[in-house]
């Protein structure tokens, strides 16, 4: 059995649920010549490397971005590869049930074809008893979409009858988001030397520390997320107190 990683501080100061945007992939490859496709395989392997050593040490919520709702515009090769890497993965997922990880889809479903669609209802279905560490995997996603869609579900009970206004709390459209089963965010990661969070979790983000570094994706290992972790440590969170 593979040694147990120790965390890189005390468990009662590590984040709950941490949020990475996947960033750099296209660059780290064209930096050695090669297609922007084989960069996004190498991100896959890093993701995996990661969610691994995350599982490990204890993390209990983590989420990636991984496909954006304006990722679409890209060029085509580059998405169907992307989607290919996505099939791959949520197969391969199957044979690392050990990690006790319950998977869980944060995006729009219905816009894959419906061979993906069927595996992410399939994974989510598969692992949802699994309660070592939750995974959100935000594909087909945009934030600004996901509150949008939460905001008409409330308005079309509150037409119904089944919700007055006085009900619309902020856990109520917490609870119509795609994260409405995890906490909010305490740490968001961006490798890949930009900082901004590119419509990722804008509600859940509402009081977390933000990390950024020059690492791109896919050289972004188990030393890079200590370091981000270790930094998350040093801060002091005030939630808008004193």
């Amino acid at each position: 059995m593979a040694k147990k990683h120790e965390p890189p501080v005390p468990q009662d100061m590590m984040p709950k649920h941490i949020a990475i945007i996947m960033d750099g992939n296209g660059r780290w490859a064209k930096k050695r010549g090669m297609p922007r496709t084989y960069g996004h395989v190498q991100g896959a392997l890093a993701f995996r490397k990661l969610l691994r050593y995350a599982n490990d040490i204890g993390i209990k919520y983590i989420s990636f971005y991984a496909f954006s709702t304006e990722n679409w515009k890209r060029p085509d090769d580059e998405v169907h590869a992307l989607m290919d890497l996505m099939r791959k993965y949520l197969k391969e997922a199957y044979d690392h049930f050990d990690l006790r990880t319950r998977f869980v889809l944060l995006g729009d479903e219905d816009g894959f074809e419906s061979d993906l669609r069927q595996q992410f209802i399939d994974i989510q279905k598969d692992t949802d008893d699994f309660e070592k560490m939750t995974a959100g995997i935000a594909a087909n996603y945009g934030s600004r979409h996901e509150i949008t869609s939460a905001v008409k579900q409330i308005a079309q009970q509150v037409k119904s009858g089944a919700l007055q206004l006085e009900d619309i709390t902020e856990d109520l459209i917490s609870q119509h988001l795609y994260t409405k089963d995890m906490p909010d965010v305490d740490l968001m990661i961006r490798p890949g030397g930009e900082q901004r969070i590119s419509n990722f979790l804008l509600w859940q983000c509402a009081y977390a520390e933000f990390y950024f570094c020059d690492t791109l994706w896919p050289d972004f290992d188990s030393k890079e997320l200590d370091k981000a972790i270790v930094e998350f440590a040093k801060r002091t969170r005030r939630f808008g107190g004193l």
